[in-house]
């Protein structure tokens, strides 16, 4: 376990200066990830001018827009885009002969990443914060569920796009399945607009099925737009679908290893 800790550890610093020697472009990356919530806040900032929008004022929806844009950027998993590359090229073979399991690998490069993008995003969010003035209201009590709802968010939205990219195993197009699943985080994940404003099929579907936990739940959570009976109920909706994503995932897996090791000898 030790070993494995360190070895972790040695990854991860790797990655991290891999991802540093290219940050110009994934800057970029990280910026064209923030043009959708940005677009969505200067719509409802413009809609609410004059009026809150069913009770949401301007300042809630720019408080609520900014914590989109980190909580997006903390969850996104970008190693899941090149997961296909590596199956289809071969490079798979290089972290099956690892000593460290092939998610460590993965999980490493995820959180390196995400130091990367964060060194870009967060003095972007806080220029826009000091432009449109959020109003934010924070208790203890918040902040500290925030912490395992954000924790539980980014590992549903990785283990559900992971599982998705292994059928690379057999499918060649299994990305078009992450842009698919892109599209319905869009739409139910709350960043078009706040789940509360979604028209009621678009409701119902963002509150049982699990996007809405990778980006929108940790945020209503953080800002007090939950009474206990729904924080408790988004829990475990929350759970029972990380559960399933890495239930998918490791089943996955262990058939494709086998296939893939199958057709390459």
């Amino acid at each position: 376990m030790h070993l494995n800790l360190r070895g972790a550890w040695a990854l991860i610093s790797s990655s991290w200066l891999s991802w540093v020697q290219h940050r110009a472009f994934f800057f970029l990356l990280a910026f064209g990830w923030m043009i959708p919530p940005l677009i969505s806040l200067f719509i409802w900032y413009e809609a609410s001018s004059s009026q809150p929008v069913h009770g949401i004022t301007q300042a809630d929806f720019v408080t609520y827009y900014l914590l989109f844009i980190l909580v997006n950027q903390l969850t996104y998993s970008q190693t899941n885009w090149t997961a296909g590359d590596r199956i289809r090229s071969g490079d798979m073979n290089i972290l099956l002969l690892s000593p460290l399991p092939p998610l460590i690998h993965v999980l490493s490069a995820e959180i390196a990443g995400k130091v990367v993008y964060m060194l870009f995003v967060v003095p972007v969010v806080a220029v826009l914060a000091l432009v449109f003035h959020p109003a934010l209201h924070l208790s203890l009590a918040q902040c500290l569920w925030f912490v395992p709802a954000l924790l539980l968010a980014w590992l549903l939205r990785f283990f559900w796009g992971y599982w998705l990219a292994l059928l690379a195993f057999w499918a060649t197009r299994a990305d078009a399945l992450l842009a698919v699943q892109d599209a319905l985080i869009f739409l139910l994940a709350g960043q078009v607009a706040p789940v509360v404003l979604l028209p009621g099929i678009l409701q119902s579907l963002a509150i049982v099925l699990p996007f809405r936990y990778m980006i929108g739940f940790p945020i209503e959570l953080l800002l007090g737009q939950l009474n206990p009976a729904h924080m408790l109920t988004g829990f475990a909706y929350q759970i029972a679908w990380f559960v399933v994503a890495a239930g998918l995932s490791l089943l996955i897996w262990r058939v494709g290893v086998r296939h893939y090791t199958a057709i390459g000898g």
